[in-house]
């Protein structure tokens, strides 16, 4: 074990900004439960523990410095020793001259919690789209009091979380917008709504504001502003929009079902967070908290199975939406094999409205946020992702088929199969144990990083047939208990891995730690939680971003990390080495995207220090490394969501504005965006400069 009672970091007083309807709605407070992985694995924050808290400083009681990523960090048993600024905590400040490199030179949005979209001082925004409003021509106008379930199949969904924007084609000016729509709040959508008591009517319209949307828009050549435009392409998928089962697991018992007997077709794709846009043009999208639609895990009599919806997180006798009610396929007493349908990576082609969406099962079944592609020189395609749940993990899949590099419909169609072959892996983290262990001072290269290792779990061959790489389980199993497989290989535990983003010209890999209010604990509950053993941050309640070197088509990586995120004031933050007094406060990473100039850009979830949602840039080379400024915030309540940065508009989906314990339709906590007494609705918005010149230029 390790030190007891010794919380030099603790922060035990966790305040998210998000509200527990929240929770409850976006990931069926997930948080309030037992952990679903109760595996002995090695978990990443007792490895930077077990390392740490071999230097005698430590037992001491004195301050000690931890590095990471290249530099120094203070960790002492207070704030910033003295009261003094943020950046006598940090021995690595630079030195006050450091230009502002490009991409990064706006003013920086002060923490704030207005109920608006703020955006630095020469800039402006605008709504692209927003809930309710029409996708498809057919579609009637929206109003909260004429709602139905076909209009809301053609209308813009609701909650939209990833986005991404598609130039057409020879059209100057015309694009493609996607968006995920990830879950629905129903007091938020419907007048006198009853939780005990929804319609069936209600329950089919909250199915179909689920899915994703895709609308053209159109641009102009004097500011970035977007506009809808009923075009040819528009598109929405929804909760009962069939996909296509992709892997070898097509067919098999594991996967059938009263409603499709064959196990080839799934209806509707639910809890669609984050994503990406693959090399050939079509969209990735992650099914995530899917566990909360389903009912009565712990009454399957069937222990095997009871064992297996657990470790999904699915076990309540009634789910909080009571889709059970009017839909069979929800309820695991009856529709066992439901839950394994979801949970999947899906694929859409955008530029053929016909076509029927995939799901890919060789990527692995767990709550995946999203998809990131980085394709090798000689053409391998390799996909990123990771489980967003406390305490899970990371992975990679490996493609054996190559990219096709031209660019029409039939190289799109046989670059869809890539994600069908090849290997999938999950990440084992290893610090700087060893040289800790021999000298109780920090490594040779003074920092805190380390190496890891990919851990293969299965391989889908081009004939279809798969082989496991797991003891004890075949191939089929794998793909869809793949958590279960990923704690036979002894893989790492990880504070929530949300996205996972592959630098487009260095090839690094960043992956966003949100947070784990819960790292330290017994594994069952924070209730339950003692002083546990020392980590860097007993609770992680702000959030990491840790940058990878990979060999992307090989087995090891480098890893360290760029962001510990919170108040630059305290002692355990760490800004990639940068002065800490000179940077904006940060919490609750969630989606990444980089800008032409190689910047970061970070969307938060979930602000732990009481102000709104943001998106930040942050540059990653140079002196000014680690540098990090607020560009936006959204209203208050919200979610800043699929952040795109081109090089003159920056794109945020506003995902739940004005989500609080309280808020219904009747009474509004917000009325952003159309202001007055109107309801809040979530939205798509673009900024840009006002001189429609070039972001952070």
């Amino acid at each position: 074990m390790g030190l007891k009672g010794l919380n030099l970091l603790a922060n035990l007083d966790f305040r998210s900004s998000r509200s527990h309807r929240t929770c409850l709605y976006k990931c069926g407070d997930a948080c309030s439960k037992p952990v679903p992985n109760t595996s002995d694995n090695t978990y990443f924050g007792d490895l930077m523990g077990r390392d740490v808290s071999r230097r005698s400083a430590l037992r001491a009681g004195g301050a000690a410095v931890v590095t990471v990523g290249g530099a120094s960090m203070l960790a002492a048993c207070s704030d910033v020793a003295g009261g003094g600024d943020a950046s006598s905590a940090s021995p690595s400040a630079v030195a006050e001259d450091v230009p502002t490199p490009d991409g990064l030179k706006f003013e920086m949005v002060k923490p704030n919690t207005e109920d608006a979209v703020t955006v630095p001082k020469g800039y402006s925004s605008d709504v692209v789209i927003r809930w309710g409003d029409k996708v498809e021509e057919e579609a009637g106008e929206w109003s909260v009091d004429n709602q139905s379930v076909e209009d809301a199949k053609k209308q813009y969904g609701f909650n939209c979380d990833f986005a991404a924007l598609l130039p057409i084609e020879g059209e100057n000016n015309r694009f493609l917008l996607v968006s995920n729509h990830e879950y629905t709040t129903p007091q938020q959508m419907f007048k006198g709504y009853d939780p005990d008591n929804p319609t069936e009517e209600q329950v089919m319209i909250e199915m179909a504001n689920h899915g994703m949307s895709v609308v053209e828009v159109e641009g102009n050549d004097k500011d970035g502003r977007l506009k809808p435009v009923m075009g040819k392409y528009n598109r929405r998928i929804h909760g009962h929009t069939e996909f296509e089962l992709r892997g070898p697991i097509v067919g098999h018992e594991l996967v059938k079902t009263t409603k499709d007997p064959e196990g080839k077709m799934v209806e509707g794709t639910y809890n669609n967070c984050a994503g990406g846009v693959t090399p050939w043009g079509t969209v990735l999208s992650g099914e995530e908290n899917v566990d909360q639609y389903f009912a009565g895990g712990e009454e399957v009599k069937d222990e095997k199975t009871r064992k297996r919806l657990k470790r999904y997180g699915i076990e309540d006798p009634e789910s909080q939406r009571k889709w059970e009610r009017f839909e069979d396929r929800w309820d695991v007493r009856k529709e066992p094999n439901e839950p394994n349908r979801h949970n999947y990576i899906v694929e859409i082609n955008p530029w053929d409205p016909t076509s029927t969406p995939v799901k890919h099962t060789a990527m692995g079944r767990f709550k995946h946020e999203g998809a990131n592609i980085h394709v090798t020189g000689d053409g391998t395609v390799v996909a990123y992702s990771g489980d967003d749940t406390r305490f899970e993990y990371l992975y990679k899949f490996v493609s054996s088929r190559k990219m096709r590099s031209g660019n029409s419909p039939e190289d799109r169609e046989e670059n869809m199969k890539i994600l069908d072959e090849g290997t999938l892996y999950v990440a084992s983290f290893e610090g700087n144990s060893k040289e800790f262990e021999k000298s109780g001072e920090l490594p040779e290269d003074g920092t805190y990083d380390g190496t890891g290792e990919w851990k293969k779990l299965v391989t889908v061959k081009a004939d279809g047939s798969a082989e496991s790489h797991v003891d004890g389980m075949s191939a089929e199993e794998v793909i869809v208990f793949t958590r279960f497989a990923a704690d036979e290989v002894g893989a790492t535990k990880m504070d929530r891995p949300e996205d996972v983003e592959p630098h487009p010209t260095t090839g690094k890999v960043y992956v966003a730690l949100t947070n784990n209010e819960y790292r330290g604990a017994n594994r069952e509950g924070k209730d339950d939680a003692p002083i546990a053993e020392w980590a860097p941050i007993q609770e992680n309640k702000n959030g990491m971003v840790m940058e990878i070197d990979d060999e992307h088509a090989g087995t090891t990586f480098k890893w360290n990390l760029l962001l510990v995120c919170g108040d630059p004031a305290k002692a355990e933050t760490y800004f990639g080495g940068f002065d800490k007094s000179k940077v904006s406060p940060i919490s609750c990473p969630d989606n990444l995207a980089f800008d032409s100039f190689g910047n970061l850009w970070v969307s938060t979830d979930g602000n732990a220090l009481e102000s709104n949602d943001g998106l930040f840039a942050v540059a990653l080379e140079g002196p000014a490394r680690g540098l990090t400024k607020q560009f936006l915030t959204v209203p208050a309540g919200a979610e800043t969501c699929g952040p795109l940065v081109f090089e003159k508009r920056v794109i945020v989906n506003v995902q739940h504005p004005g989500e609080d314990d309280e808020a219904t339709v009747e009474s509004t906590t917000s009325h952003w965006p159309d202001g007055g007494d109107s309801l809040a609705r979530p939205s798509t918005v673009v900024a840009w400069k006002d001189d429609f010149g070039v972001i952070g230029s």
